[in-house]
Formats: C-alpha cells, sequence, structure tokens
C-alpha cells in the first residue's frame, strides 16, 4: 500500500531536500549585504546635483576623485600628484580592451572650474579621451 507522498518502499524517493540551498543562499545574502558597502569608490566628495543615467560598464571603472582642496586620488584614498597622476593612469588603461578606456572625474562642488580643466588637460595630453564627470542625483531627479 502506498504512503501519502506515494512511496511504496520499491525505489528511490526522488525528493530534493532544500534547506540546504536554503542555508547557502542566506550566508551568501549575508555577505553581499556586508561587502557591498565596501565597493564604493573613491574619496567623499560633495557631489553637484544633475539628472544623469547610471554609469555603465562590464568592468570596474577608473575613478578620479578631486575634493574641495584641490588634491587629486586615483581610486579609494590613493594621493596622487597632478604630474604623475597622467602616467598612472596611463598604465592603468593601457591593461583593458579599446572600449573599456574610459575614466570618471569625481569632484567636489566647491572645486574651482580651473582645476577640474587642469586636471582633464592632464588625462588628455596621456592619451585619455574617454572622461567622465560623476554627479549626484538631485531631489526631484533634475539638475540644482
Amino acid at each position: 500500500m502506498a504512503g501519502a507522498n506515494g512511496y511504496t518502499g520499491d525505489g528511490p524517493v526522488a525528493n530534493i531536500n532544500v534547506t540546504p540551498l536554503v542555508d547557502v543562499m542566506l550566508v551568501l545574502l549575508v555577505i553581499f549585504m556586508v561587502t557591498a558597502p565596501m565597493l564604493q569608490q573613491g574619496v567623499e566628495v560633495n557631489l553637484p546635483k544633475a539628472s544623469t543615467s547610471g554609469l555603465k560598464g562590464s568592468s570596474e571603472q577608473v575613478v578620479l576623485s578631486v575634493d574641495k582642496e584641490g588634491n587629486v586620488y586615483l581610486g579609494a584614498g590613493n594621493k596622487v600628484d597632478l604630474e604623475t597622476m597622467p602616467a598612472k593612469v596611463k598604465a592603468i588603461m593601457d591593461t583593458r580592451d579599446e572600449a573599456e578606456r574610459k575614466i570618471y572625474i569625481k569632484a567636489d562642488t566647491a572645486l574651482q572650474y580651473g582645476r577640474i580643466m587642469e586636471v582633464m588637460g592632464r588625462l588628455h595630453e596621456a592619451g585619455i579621451t574617454q572622461i567622465g564627470l560623476v554627479s549626484a542625483p538631485g531631489v526631484d531627479g533634475r539638475a540644482k
């Protein structure tokens, strides 16, 4: 006579035990929740507000940050001189495909426009032509 689950005792049961799967998924969820805030790149700057779409790309973006004092940082907290910055950025870009040779500049809103142009000029001298400026979204999605 068959039991409640149709098992008669004549062969193997084809049921899947999902408890280990749920355990693994919960562990992965906790790991991602802990590590996601640490993935933010760059130095904390007060970004200007603008309505733009998000950054797109398949690889990790190269972020150049300029704080309100005019100090330049490559990535998260790596302070570089303006004179040596183009060579360092060029070395990073030489390891990438042609389509992925983009750099993003995060500059503080209190920074003078001339300093940003100076940084962009140095990047252009190094052969970096795809430069993006990062902004923070406005309260209503429009530029402030």
